[in-house]
């Protein structure tokens, strides 16, 4: 059996060779053209689509349309140069910590 963030890092790994090696017919080379507004405007419809998924409540519908969100996201991650790591290693801080606690102990994101 393989680590379930394989199949992400994967994917991750296709964004990005996309990224650096776009074609016509590539999906994920059109939104990399589209920049960061197209991927945010994917990032957000996807989103949607997770809710009201979640509210019908049918698990292979909410399974289909959170795979979509995750996908977008590493596009996002991919397009920022963020290695899907990071937020693996953010959530393993998160780890143990109460939500209320995490929240309330957040910095200002670091800006680049």
């Amino acid at each position: 059996m393989t680590c379930s963030n394989d199949i992400l890092q994967e994917v991750y790994q296709i964004i990005l060779e996309r990224k650096t090696n776009p074609t016509d017919s590539s999906y994920t080379a059109a939104l990399m053209r589209g920049g960061i507004d197209k991927i945010l405007k994917k990032v957000g419809e996807e989103a949607t689509e997770v809710i009201i998924a979640g509210k019908g409540g049918v698990r292979d519908e909410i399974v289909y349309e959170a795979a979509d969100l995750v996908f977008h996201l590493l596009v996002l991650l991919g397009h920022q140069g963020i290695p899907p790591i990071a937020v693996y290693d953010e959530l393993r801080r998160r780890l143990g910590i109460s939500g209320l606690e995490e929240k309330a102990s957040r910095r200002e994101p670091t800006q680049l």
